[in-house]
């Protein structure tokens, strides 16, 4: 399994447009970026591969790291920086098969699944695949798990992606809190390499109109407001799950600059083979 991280920025990116801050400053004359959240994900067994989440750089991703185009893709949820990039798939593919949850969304009143293929009914390419979360499918010769997590308003999920001939997995917590279920979390557990939301540090949720949320035993929030979690959340949430190896992801530029580009946080490129 070969893993590349496409896409590790939040729904602005980094350096962020028209933003002159320490950290967007450094990050151009480092030529770091933090495009928004995408990742390839390679079956060198089969020559197949699969794409988590379509990014708005989808295009960019692609050429700047040339991976190969996927064989089929998740939509983990409908916010625009994990989905408006579908559309690049017109005149690029013949047919890709996009999974995605086919639970009700309370806010929405239709799945994550019927919002792809509504919204996207006119590329003739695109074959939507209702998934049951926590019922594992079969994807590209990996066993591919949806699973809820908490991203208030709307459903959004987690993946655990295996390769059952070599037991290499990869999991995402998905864009999230830090109230992942612990049904979830349970599928999660134990992965060679976690991918966890980890937006920004704890001690900036001060600036958050809602502060923070799930402080730990020393008070540190371990949510930042109600949608994401804190760098310290993310690594919390790690230890309780096991990792064997964690990036932070969807990382936003609000990070200070001395501490933006510092492990465990992810920068676009990364290369994994689990």
């Amino acid at each position: 399994m070969r893993v590349t991280l496409l896409g590790t920025g939040d729904t602005t990116g980094t350096p962020t447009v028209g933003c002159d801050c320490d950290t967007c400053r450094a990050a151009r004359e480092r030529d770091i970026e933090r495009t928004r959240f995408s990742v390839h994900v390679e079956n060198e067994r089969t020559g197949e591969s699969l794409l988590v989440d379509f990014s708005p750089d989808f295009r960019y991703q692609f050429l700047r790291d040339g991976v190969s185009l996927p064989d089929a893709a998740v939509v983990t949820h409908i916010h625009f920086d994990h989905l408006d990039g579908l559309g690049n798939v017109f005149r690029i593919f013949d047919d890709i098969e996009v999974y995605a949850a086919d639970e009700t969304d309370p806010e929405t009143g239709k799945s994550v699944a019927e919002t792809v293929r509504d919204d996207y009914h006119y590329l003739d390419p695109v074959t939507v695949r209702p998934t049951t979360p926590l019922e594992p499918i079969r994807c590209c010769g990996f066993d591919v798990t949806l699973v809820p997590v908490d991203h208030p308003p709307l459903v959004c999920y987690g993946l655990a992606i295996e390769d059952p001939e070599t037991g290499a997995k990869l999991s995402l917590s998905g864009d999230t809190s830090y109230d992942v279920p612990r049904v979830s979390r349970d599928v999660l557990a134990d992965a060679d390499l976690l991918l966890a939301d980890g937006i920004v540090p704890a001690n900036l949720c001060e600036h958050h109109p809602l502060g923070g949320r799930h402080e730990d035993a020393d008070g540190v929030p371990q949510t930042f407001g109600t949608k994401h979690m804190t760098r310290e959340g993310a690594l919390a949430l790690a230890d309780d799950l096991n990792a064997a190896q964690t990036r932070l992801v969807h990382v936003a530029h609000y990070y200070p600059a001395d501490e933006a580009f510092e492990e465990p946080l992810a920068i676009d490129g990364e290369e994994y083979v689990l």
